[in-house]
């Protein structure tokens, strides 16, 4: 009989454990999704300022742009110990690259050109 409790018990804890573990990380999830939005609506500004003044052989422009599109913060390339984050913008086919640290943007006209 003891041995049933024990188990029972031991089962409890652990389902209670994973739930608890699922929604911690549903919380922080949910938590990286609003900052990672806060973040790209801080940068958008400074995105489309720097991408339009950038020098290219193909001008970008946002502003008169047809189609555009915001891919946002889409790419995270790990530089040895520096983490290097990069703001992507689309107008009429030519991709920005704007680095919110540097404050620099590098425009390419197709994906492939793209670093």
């Amino acid at each position: 009989m003891n041995f049933q409790r024990i188990m029972i018990a031991l089962v409890i804890l652990l389902i209670a454990g994973i739930a608890g573990s699922f929604y911690m990380n549903w919380r922080t999830l949910r938590l990286l999704q609003t900052t990672k939005a806060f973040v790209e609506g801080a940068v958008f500004a400074d995105a489309v300022a720097a991408c339009e003044k950038a020098q290219s052989t193909t001008p970008f422009k946002w502003t008169g742009g047809k189609q555009t599109a915001v891919i946002g913060l889409s790419s995270v390339k790990l530089d040895k110990d520096t983490i290097i984050a990069s703001y992507t913008l689309v107008a009429d086919g030519v991709f920005c690259d704007y680095d919110p640290v540097q404050k620099k943007a590098h425009i390419g006209s197709s994906f492939l050109e793209r670093d």
